[in-house]
């Protein structure tokens, strides 16, 4: 059966493109024989990341990330092999053949992961039956009194849990094992009783871009001690700091129209007030300090993000520290001035829509909102505090990217501090220049491996990748010290021998992903370029190389052969092997 499923990836991936499904996630540019883009899995200014047509796969030349068109589909989906591989199969219109292909770890994570999925699938219809029920009075009350229309109510797949008690008991009615309702999140344990760990709360199923409902969100109707929000606790298939809530309608969203831009807001009722009024390019951080798995997730979407959280103080300030994260992930952030002590589903219901817009419109850059933060924070009535005030201003002033946004940046301090814009700008240029990181040039990264390796890397690459020298040498008189250059040196023999066309992508399946193996091939992809090979200087650095390792080689014989020596016993036998490494160490001078 292996050789079945064997036969369908082969299949699959000879009727995918990987360029029309990285150009269906990132924008490509077409430049020489590759396609160019910033790379998805790292923040560059620079392009670096390069998706290769004819050989079916991509590489980044700045951090590393490489590999084939299912490889890529699983980093920017999240998602593991199987379910990489059934997208791309519904994408190319193929069915999926039954196997026993996977392994028995795979196969064990798989039904864990299928019974945690089925438990909160139906755990969501549970909770959905209960609001319908004619049991959920408090529930359907707080909704009528937050104005949450019923269409919304579907869309969202609101819910509610009425006790502690019911749940567990379903499920264990369903015949789901104690420890899979557990490990999925809905249930808890308290002195030994299985309980709802979303007790009488409204519930928010969140989902992710799949469509899979994976975590719950819960608002408490009467007051507590803890907090009125929670979520189900990070499993498997659910980490916070990786998710967004409603990401599963923008993905939707996305296939109808160019989304422009996203707007990040706190919680669940700023996005379900915000999508009933039209404003359904929301997305919700649920609380959490933005990370940056959120950024590069939103970064699958558009570059741009409004940040609309609460007006008050605490939700103006606290999350500067993520705004930078998403900045420096290459996002484009503005953030959305609130009336003071609103959150955006009180905009709504207090200004409707075209209030809400007018905020939007107001956006203001990130280098300006750091700006407005800083203002709140002094007492510009008093001197001291006006100074410690204008000192912090110019700091952050000194961060912009331009001089014209400096000279903007100064006025408005100006205006402000009542300080003329010739003494701010004096001490502006007086002030020690903040370090700011270099940007990234479309180079390799920093090889640390020793000169041996190096040459190994160079070597075997040259013949991966067609270099004119290297077929001047038969691959089969090189000895690669490197397990891993030792088996891309038998595949391409073996193609040779075949007189088949070598195919870099084929190499990602001989190694396991985020194993020291795969990263040597990731390494020797730096040379993919095809620039490394041209000229009279490469061809020279390649018989170099050669000559190293010929010499590391022998080297190794002769180590080997002392240590023999050192242990044979026999005078004879001895004489025979010293005359043996006096020829090695001949050959050696002759190289």
């Amino acid at each position: 059966m292996a050789d079945v499923f064997t036969e369908f990836i082969a299949t699959l991936k000879e009727k995918l493109n990987i360029v029309d499904v990285v150009s269906s996630y990132i924008s490509l540019e077409k430049r020489g024989s590759n396609y160019w883009a910033c790379c998805p899995f790292h923040h560059e200014k620079t392009p670096s990341f390069s998706v290769s047509e004819p050989e079916q796969f991509y590489h980044c030349f700045g951090c590393g990330e490489s590999g084939d068109v299912i490889k890529f589909v699983r980093e920017m989906e999240n998602i593991d092999f199987m379910d990489a591989v059934k997208l791309l199969a519904e994408r190319a219109k193929l069915p999926m053949p039954q196997t026993s292909y996977d392994n028995q770890k795979t196969v064990e994570q798989k039904r864990k992961r299928d019974i945690l999925l089925k438990i909160l699938n139906d755990t969501a219809h549970f909770y959905l039956d209960n609001l319908n029920s004619g049991k959920a009075d408090k529930h359907i009350e707080y909704i009528l009194k937050r104005q949450i229309p019923s269409g919304i109510v579907r869309t969202f797949g609101l819910g509610a849990s009425l006790d502690f008690t019911s749940l567990p008991a379903y499920l264990l009615r369903k015949g789901y094992e104690k420890q899979d309702m557990l490990d999925s999140g809905v249930i808890n344990s308290v002195d030994g009783r299985l309980v709802d760990s979303q007790g009488g709360r409204l519930i928010f199923p969140i989902i992710n871009a799949m469509g899979e409902v994976i975590a719950f969100g819960g608002r408490a109707l009467k007051k507590v001690d803890f907090g009125k929000y929670k979520n189900t606790k990070d499993t498997i298939i659910f980490n916070k700091s990786k998710t967004l809530y409603n990401i599963n309608l923008l993905k939707k969203l996305k296939t109808t129209q160019t989304i422009r831009e996203v707007i990040m807001v706190e919680g669940y009722m700023d996005t379900l007030s915000l999508y009933q009024a039209g404003f359904k390019n929301v997305v919700a951080s649920m609380g959490t300090s933005l990370t940056q798995d959120q950024a590069r997730l939103i970064k699958r979407y558009t570059d741009n993000v409004l940040i609309s959280y609460d007006g008050d103080a605490a939700g103006q300030h606290a999350n500067l520290r993520g705004l930078e994260i998403l900045k420096n992930e290459g996002l484009n952030v503005k953030v959305v001035p609130l009336v003071d002590d609103l959150d955006p589903d009180d905009v709504i219901k207090q200004l409707g829509a075209e209030g809400y817009r007018s905020c939007l419109n107001r956006a203001m850059p990130l280098i300006d909102f750091k700006l407005h933060a800083l203002r709140t924070q002094y007492d510009l009535t008093k001197s001291e505090e006006k100074r410690k005030f204008v000192a912090e201003a110019l700091k952050v002033i000194k961060t912009a990217d331009s001089a014209t946004e400096q000279e903007d940046l100064l006025k408005a301090l100006r205006d402000i501090s009542g300080i003329t814009y010739e003494s701010l700008k004096r001490d502006l240029n007086a002030s020690p220049k903040e370090d700011k990181p270099e940007p990234q040039k479309l180079s390799v990264r920093k090889d640390n491996a020793t000169v041996s390796g190096r040459a190994s890397r160079y070597v075997i690459a040259a013949y991966l990748f067609g270099a004119r020298f290297a077929a001047e040498i038969p691959i089969t008189d090189i000895a690669f010290s490197n397990d891993v250059h030792s088996i891309i040196a038998k595949y391409i023999q073996s193609k040779q021998l075949m007189d088949e066309r070598i195919q870099p992508a084929e190499l990602f399946e001989f190694f396991e992903e985020d194993s020291e193996e795969y990263s040597e091939l990731c390494h020797i992809l730096d040379y993919s370029d095809g620039d490394r090979f041209k000229g009279e200087v490469a061809e020279k650095y390649f018989y170099d190389c050669i000559k190293r390792l010929k010499s590391d080689e022998i080297d190794s014989r002769i180590a080997n052969m002392k240590a023999l020596i050192e242990k044979e016993q026999d005078s004879a036998a001895r004489l025979k092997m010293v005359q043996v490494m006096q020829e090695l160490i001949q050959t050696k001078r002759k190289i």
